[in-house]
């Protein structure tokens, strides 16, 4: 199937993705509790500004204000019947600032976790998920998205329930999953263990890999991870900046626009097509990044112990591929 992204793809040797959501628009006066999408409509202005903001600082692709804009999320704040609208309005927004920016750029639509848990461990269905993801997928297809962009998922159902609902929309996709418990999701899922699922799949995606997680230099170990099964299928790395710290009451990401350069050449070298950041990643992050990306030469793959000198230490001595026990759960939200 031809469309922007695997156009790009076959021309590129990298392309740079966005940064944060939550981090930039929490500093343009969301609040905590707040679901993002309503800014769609109420702030189209603030939204119109993250997605120009990250096209500015040179990104290729930048994704959509709707990481949460599913009807389990939405029904948090009494919208779950708004799933399909505020999902294409994110969408509107999109098309009108790549459209604008006087060369190629992808709207990847936005698509996170339903935030239940599937059956048989919790009460969610695949029926009822797949129903939710192409209800949130039609919006987005709705207001010209050109790719939906599944993140942040830890289950491989609710992963294979997705990529089903993308398929009854007709759409490309490409979809990321959040190992942040020592190496694995949090329901215990191996870079490994993903880079097998994603082939099993009827409707597979475009690309794959990991966002968001604990810090950068553990994004790229899961790169790495990736890359060793040996797969032909485009790499996504999309990290952290840095640690969250609290500094003065807020929650501030310590990597440097400098060590966000160094990780974008070393997941490039890793294995990863797709680079970008996650939470607490800045415009001035983004182009550091770029910089780095167009003026230092391809290396050779990077080793562990080159990864920890550049990014700093793993936050767990394993991968998550040997004998190991995953730490315990932690609650994920997006950037």
């Amino acid at each position: 199937m031809s469309n922007p992204l695997s156009r790009m793809m076959a021309q590129r040797d990298w392309i740079l993705a966005d940064g944060a959501t939550g981090t930039n628009l929490f500093n343009m006066g969301l609040e905590s509790g707040d679901a993002p999408e309503f800014w769609n409509e109420k702030h189209p202005d603030r939204i119109t500004k993250l997605y120009q903001m990250a096209v500015d600082a040179g990104s290729d692709l930048f994704l959509t204000n709707s990481f949460g804009g599913n009807a389990s999320r939405l029904k948090l704040h009494g919208a779950q019947k708004r799933a399909r609208e505020l999902s294409r309005m994110s969408a509107e927004i999109g098309r009108d600032v790549a459209d604008k920016a006087g060369r190629e750029v992808i709207v990847a639509g936005s698509a996170g976790p339903t935030g239940e848990i599937m059956a048989p461990m919790g009460t969610l269905t695949h029926e009822i998920a797949v129903e939710m993801f192409h209800e949130q997928a039609e919006g987005l297809k709705e207001g010209g998205a050109d790719v939906l962009w599944l993140e942040t998922i830890s289950a491989p159902e609710e992963y294979k329930a997705a990529a089903e609902a993308f398929k009854l929309a007709g759409m490309p996709w490409c979809g990321t999953m959040s190992f942040d418990t020592a190496g694995r999701t949090m329901m215990g899922l191996t870079s490994s263990d993903m880079a097998d699922m994603v082939e099993t799949l009827d409707n597979k995606p475009m690309a794959f890999g990991a966002n968001c997680g604990v810090g950068s230099s553990d994004l790229l170990r899961t790169v790495l991870g990736f890359a060793a099964q040996g797969t032909e299928r485009p790499i996504i790395a999309k990290g952290n900046a840095g640690i969250p710290k609290f500094v003065g009451g807020h929650i501030h990401y310590d990597g440097t626009p400098d060590l966000m350069a160094d990780y974008a050449c070393l997941a490039r070298d890793a294995g990863a097509t797709i680079i970008g950041g996650c939470c607490g990643t800045m415009p001035e992050h983004l182009s550091k990044m770029r910089e780095a990306l167009e003026t230092r030469e391809r290396g050779p793959r990077p080793t562990l112990d080159q990864i920890t000198e550049a990014l700093g230490p793993f936050s767990s001595a394993v991968d998550g591929t040997g004998d190991d026990t995953p730490a315990p759960r932690r609650n994920r939200r997006r950037g």
